[in-house]
């Protein structure tokens, strides 16, 4: 049974302060290097390899990121809800096993969470080139609506558009060409997207909790007592769910957050078979 040391519990120890504060930093740089027209997240968020603005140290410095320069109230309250996490269950781990061991596994799962992050988008991206290399071999009326259907493209209004289009004048000569020019764009663009967030690293440190602690009662709402193990199960189910789906303008990393969950897991396993169930 997993137990405090008495007398050695800090509220916020250092390694959670100081991961709050940077993260804290980052996004007021966010905000202040935009106004020169620099976007740190061109730089700094996490990028897919084949991307031109991909780079090695991305797989840490995107855990230090979060949102967009472009939308306050959404980087706002990306920014909250991790911090909060990562204060609220990562203050009791680092109590429990100390800052170094506390940190090391923090950037583990974070770290991990990217991998498996990018290895979603490698097999999504796959599909997508192999489904437009075929499209480009028969580039019909049909073949377009039903690229468009099975990519969940309808809620780019271009794409929607061009349908209506083609559909009310069938023997248009330059739609396939138009089409064609709107999968390239899309696929330049999805490349180029940057991944930002230490929600990786911080669902890893729940899944921590609910493994050390799993019958602590978590207030659901601050109402409704639910053991912690029940309550991790569920965002997994949710987050497996929610990945599976790919819901259209869905922009969360869901395998990302499975990734970090999994990546604890495995360490926690390795600490238990070394140390035999002592975590500190």
């Amino acid at each position: 049974m997993t137990e405090f040391r008495p007398g050695r519990f800090q509220i916020l120890p250092p390694i959670v302060k100081n991961l709050i504060i940077i993260n804290c930093l980052m996004v007021l740089l966010q905000f202040v290097l935009i106004r020169f027209g620099i976007d740190l997240a061109d730089h700094l968020g996490l990028h897919y390899w084949r991307s031109p603005l991909y780079k090695p140290w991305q797989l840490i410095t995107h855990i230090f990121m979060h949102g967009s320069a472009h939308s306050f109230d959404v980087t706002i309250m990306h920014l909250f809800s991790n911090m909060f996490a990562l204060w609220m269950f990562g203050s009791v781990l680092e109590n429990l096993w100390g800052a170094k061991r506390f940190i090391i596994f923090y950037m583990v799962c974070g770290i991990g969470a990217a991998f498996c992050h990018l290895a979603v988008l490698g097999y999504e991206y796959n599909l997508f080139e192999t489904a437009f290399s075929n499209y480009q071999e028969s580039p019909t009326l049909d073949a377009y609506i039903k690229f468009v259907q099975s990519n969940s493209l309808e809620r780019y209004a271009e794409f929607t558009r061009l349908q209506n289009f083609w559909e009310s004048n069938p023997s248009c000569s330059n739609c396939s060409d138009q089409s064609i020019s709107l999968m390239n764009q899309l696929y330049s663009l999805k490349i180029n997207e940057a991944t930002v967030g230490a929600s990786g690293a911080v669902f890893g440190i729940l899944f921590a909790f609910g493994y050390l602690f799993p019958n602590t009662l978590l207030y659901l709402y601050f109402l409704f007592p639910i053991k912690a193990k029940y309550i991790i199960a569920a965002y997994a189910i949710f987050e497996l769910y929610a990945g599976i789906q790919n819901s259209a303008g869905d922009n969360i990393a869901h395998f990302a957050h499975l990734g970090g969950m999994l990546v604890a897991f495995i360490i926690l396993k390795f600490w238990n078979r070394r140390m035999r169930n002592k975590f500190y």
